[in-house]
């Protein structure tokens, strides 16, 4: 399996993170695009160096690229995702406004018909943000807003960030066992005890 990987500038850098974590460990092969804005986000946020998280993909592609193999359509993917994605890079994507490497490989995946899974994450959203989101929507691809799920009683922050992770690389259909899975009652039941 063949992914594109795009963080951009948006809070949230961890779930991108996670999200290259739970790829390491499985067979594929991760192209990673990072903003400048993402870039300072992993610094002021999380506990990685840019160069930690850069090592975790196979190979990284410099945002002002726009020769890289990425835009173009005829290098094939299984698919694309935009973890965390802001409000600027999904007007972007939304507008076909392509004036980076991230939103130009978006767009080619949307054009490709090829998944493309955009992890939002502002609150509050404007109308235009909700707006931008259902161009997207409208053009294929996937709005998952990083809004994690309480079901499996997460204990942790880091429970909370897999469970986005987890969902996101799922609509990719990438297999793991990143993901506390619901089952009814009977999941509730056994968090009881556990």
């Amino acid at each position: 399996m063949r992914l594109v990987v795009g963080i951009s500038g948006a809070s949230g850098a961890i779930y991108g993170v996670r999200a290259l974590e739970i790829l390491e460990g499985l067979d594929v092969e991760v192209h990673l695009v990072l903003t400048d804005a993402a870039k300072e986000t992993i610094r002021l946020e999380t506990g990685y160096s840019v160069r930690k998280v850069e090592a975790l993909a196979t190979e990284v592609h410099a945002i002002g690229d726009i020769a890289s193999k990425l835009s173009s359509g005829s290098f094939r993917t299984d698919g694309m995702v935009v973890i965390p994605c802001s409000m600027k890079t999904l007007s972007g994507i939304a507008s076909g406004y392509a004036d980076n490497l991230l939103i130009r490989a978006a767009g080619v995946t949307l054009k490709e018909r090829r998944t493309l899974v955009l992890v939002v994450r502002e609150t509050p959203l404007t109308l235009i943000d909700i707006e931008n989101m259902a161009r997207a929507a409208r053009a294929g691809a996937t709005i998952l807003p990083a809004m994690p799920a309480f079901y499996n009683r997460p204990k942790t922050v880091g429970e909370l960030v897999e469970q986005v992770a987890g969902r996101a690389l799922e609509h990719l259909g990438v297999e793991h066992d990143a993901l506390k899975r619901w089952n009814g009652r009977d999941s509730m039941r056994r968090s009881k005890r556990g």
